[in-house]
C-alpha cells in the first residue's frame, strides 16, 4: 500500500519570505533589539545563506544574543505573536492548498527547516502540519541560548535528522516528496525520492536539469502551480 510522506523546508517555500528575517525585524520593530546595524548585518548573513555560505554558528550567536536576558516563557509568548500577525499572512496560497488536499488525503507531512524550533514549530502547527524540526536550543537558567542541542537541521543535518525522525516512525514511507527553494537543501533533494524546487535561484534550478523526478515550480507568480498529490508516484 503506497504511504507517502510530503517534507516542506519553511522559509521561502511555503512562506513568502524568511521567517528569521521576519523574527528579527520584528525583535527591532519591538524595541528588544536597538543596535541600529542589526538589520543590515542580519541581511549580509542571509546573502550568504542564499549562496550557501554561511556558518550557522556564527549566525545564531548572532540573532540570538539580543535574547540571552529573556525568560523563555517571554521569547515563546513574542514568536507566538510574530508568528500570527507576521509570518502566517505570508503563506503562499499555493502552500495552503496543497496542505489542505494533503490533510484531506490523510497523507503525513512534516516540515523541516534551518531556523530555530521556538518559531518552526508554531509556524507549522498554525499551517496544520503537526510535526516539525527545527534547529533546538540549549537553554540554561530558563533562558535561550546560542548553543544547539544535537544535530542542526542544516545542510546535511536535514538529512540525519529526517532519517532520524523515520527511524522513531510505527510504520516505513513507500516514497519522500520534499519541497525546497534553497541551496543549502541540495543533499537533501538527493536523498528525497520526488523533488518540487518553489522559486528556486538559478543555481539550484540548473539541479533539476536531467531528473525526472524533479520539478520547477513558481509559487505566487503563474496559477496553476500547485501539483496534484494522488496524480504523483509514490
Amino acid at each position: 500500500m503506497s504511504n507517502p510522506l510530503y517534507v516542506f523546508d519553511m522559509d521561502d517555500t511555503l512562506i513568502d519570505g524568511d521567517s528569521a528575517m521576519i523574527w528579527n525585524a520584528f525583535l527591532v520593530e519591538k524595541g528588544i533589539v536597538t543596535d541600529p546595524d542589526f538589520l543590515t548585518r542580519d541581511r549580509e548573513m542571509m546573502d550568504l545563506y542564499a549562496a550557501g555560505q554561511m556558518e550557522m554558528a556564527t549566525y545564531l550567536n548572532f540573532t540570538l544574543t539580543p535574547l540571552a536576558h529573556l525568560p523563555k516563557t517571554t521569547v515563546d509568548a513574542l514568536a507566538e505573536e510574530c508568528v500570527t500577525t507576521r509570518i502566517l499572512p505570508r503563506l503562499f496560497s499555493e502552500a495552503q492548498q496543497l496542505i489542505t488536499e494533503l490533510t484531506e488525503q490523510h497523507i503525513p507531512m512534516l516540515v523541516i527547516s534551518a531556523t530555530v524550533s521556538f518559531i518552526v514549530r508554531p509556524v507549522a502547527q498554525k499551517m496544520g502540519i503537526s510535526d516539525a524540526l527545527g534547529i533546538n536550543l540549549i537553554t540554561k537558567h530558563q533562558c535561550y541560548t546560542s548553543d544547539i542541542d544535537g544535530i542542526p537541521s542544516y545542510r546535511e543535518g536535514k538529512v540525519q535528522r529526517l532519517d532520524d525522525w523515520l527511524a522513531s516512525q510505527p510504520q516505513p514511507f513507500s516514497a519522500v516528496h520534499f519541497y525546497t527553494d534553497s541551496i543549502n537543501d541540495l543533499p537533501l533533494c538527493r536523498h528525497a525520492d520526488y523533488v518540487y524546487l518553489i522559486n528556486p535561484a538559478p543555481a539550484l534550478a540548473q539541479q533539476a536539469e536531467g531528473k525526472p523526478n524533479w520539478t520547477i515550480y513558481h509559487w505566487g507568480k503563474t496559477s496553476p502551480t500547485t501539483p496534484d498529490p494522488s496524480a504523483v508516484s509514490a
